[in-house]
């Protein structure tokens, strides 16, 4: 089996041992943030089919990433050439996509073991019985970073069944019963749940109490009991917009808020002082001095939860989308409640829910661990302006970047082929391509037989079932996405 903090300790030594120091924080001066996908995989031979079956399993970091930054919209570009988003958590999935894309190539060359093997339909693939963690070292960015303050600031917050996030009305009136839309979405029979659910026969990931774990392994345990603090003296409105995230009785001082901001069309935050300064469940795009169109972590966390971590390119060749089994976040501070809000409950679609755990180990190059070793100078922390991104592929595994490009990228250069990050849309859907030239074309799925295809964007349409959940995702809760614009490159 396996602990977060197993699991955590992985991640910290692979990033000692993988990751090169251009692009890692300027010591005692920068802080940056780390996230990593680890496949965990039952060892062969070993039955999986009772959930509380004990396992052993072999753990393997298969991508990780760092940063903080982002760019604003001026910087943007449509040709997909550019890194929009360097958050830690963005860089890893970008580098699991990559770890993905190459596995493909690993499945039809039949010499080397692969995550697929083939599929029931002509030129798809299935994901074999692993499972897939997110490990981040800080909580996402956005709604699930709105935590209450409570007075014991050691312990962390824990699951509450209440449920008001969905509706914003809620926090007045206290209402609680769930609306048709809801019942609709958490149909598991219903048309919505049923596009991306995992074909049958294949280990599923089943919800209790509002958590989920993968049927494979066992559960990992819950948070201890909190303690009885006596009610806080805040206004009866200020209490409803915490009440659904502190435990029963619990006095709340205020909350931690984020930096990202409300998306055009959103509610917005009431901005009053105290508890009641943020919304919880609402859109928000990242911060910057420059406005950013970067969705939040918390949003896009919650879109990989329904659509997957593929994407939308690979998905042509998959059965099913690969999800994330768990997301495992470090203390700083943490609430069991808002990882289940923010990624998973307000997006009711599919019942494969990733289990939210924590895990207490320091990342030394964390702002509070770096800030600790500067105690007596002045000002925190500053961030690392770099992204350091690592994908366990045979070729260029390692690409570190500053300002969206490959770090040390002069204006002179910035439009040659040098000039794109391994990651960036453009060089995935290079590696999609060659993926597609190894393959004879009578042996392609059939959405890409359909008619000719050149640019990413004709691509990324063609993948219907893909398009089909993420047009339904938008319609049920995420309608104020901020979309980019199309990449209508090609390759030639």
């Amino acid at each position: 089996m396996w602990t977060s903090d197993e699991i955590a300790r992985l991640c910290y030594e692979l990033c000692g041992n993988r990751l090169p120091k251009p692009g890692k924080p300027e010591p005692n001066r920068e802080r940056t943030l780390l996230a990593a996908v680890v496949k965990v995989q039952p060892i062969a031979g070993q039955a999986c089919d009772c959930p509380d079956k004990q396992v052993q399993v072999t753990k393997e970091g298969v991508s990780m990433g760092t940063g903080t930054k982002c760019i604003g919209q001026s910087k943007m570009r449509k040709s997909g050439e550019v890194l929009n988003d360097s958050h830690a958590e963005v860089i890893a999935r970008r580098s699991f996509q990559r770890y993905l894309l190459h596995q493909p190539h690993l499945a039809a060359s039949l010499k080397v073991e692969s995550i697929f093997i083939p599929g029931t339909q002509r030129g798809l693939w299935k994901l074999r019985p692993d499972v897939f963690l997110f490990v981040s070292s800080h909580t996402p960015c956005g709604d699930a970073s709105i935590i209450p303050m409570l007075e014991f600031e050691d312990q962390p917050c824990y699951p509450v069944s209440r449920d008001w996030a969905h509706n914003p009305s809620m926090e007045a009136s206290g209402n609680l019963e769930t609306t048709e839309d809801e019942r609709k979405c958490e149909d598991p029979d219903s048309p919505v749940t049923k596009k991306m659910r995992l074909e049958p026969g294949t280990p599923d990931r089943k919800v209790t109490n509002g958590m989920a774990h993968h049927q494979n392994f066992a559960n990992q345990g819950s948070g201890p009991v909190p303690p009885n603090v006596s009610s806080s003296n805040v206004t009866s409105e200020e209490l409803a917009t915490v009440t659904g995230m502190a435990p029963s009785g619990a006095k709340v001082v205020d909350v931690y808020r984020t930096g990202a901001k409300c998306v055009p069309g959103e509610v917005g935050d009431s901005g009053k002082p105290g508890v009641a300064y943020d919304r919880v469940g609402l859109l928000r795009v990242k911060p910057g001095g420059d406005r950013t169109c970067s969705m939040s972590c918390s949003d896009k966390l919650a879109r990989w939860n329904v659509l997957g971590c593929q994407g939308s390119l690979l998905m042509h060749f998959l059965e099913e989308p690969v999800y994330l089994s768990a997301v495992v976040i470090r203390k700083c501070p943490y609430s069991q409640e808002a990882m289940q809000r923010a990624p998973v409950r307000r997006c009711r679609m599919s019942p494969l829910y990733p289990k939210a755990l924590e895990f207490k180990k320091l990342f030394e190059q964390s702002g509070c661990a770096v800030q600790a070793k500067r105690a007596d100078s002045p000002g925190p922390p500053v961030p690392c302006g770099a992204a350091i991104s690592w994908s366990a592929v045979p070729e260029q595994p390692l690409d570190v970047s500053a300002n969206g490009f490959p770090q040390g990228t002069t204006k002179k250069g910035i439009r040659s082929l040098q000039a794109r990050s391994q990651i960036s849309k453009m060089e995935l859907f290079r590696s999609f391509q060659e993926l597609l030239s190894s393959i004879s074309e009578d042996k392609w799925p059939d959405s890409l037989r359909v008619r000719k295809l050149e640019t990413y964007q004709e691509y990324e349409e063609a993948s219907s079932v893909y398009q089909e959940a993420w047009s339904a995702l938008r319609k049920q809760a995420f309608g104020s996405w901020i979309r980019t614009p199309p990449i209508t490159t090609s390759l030639k």
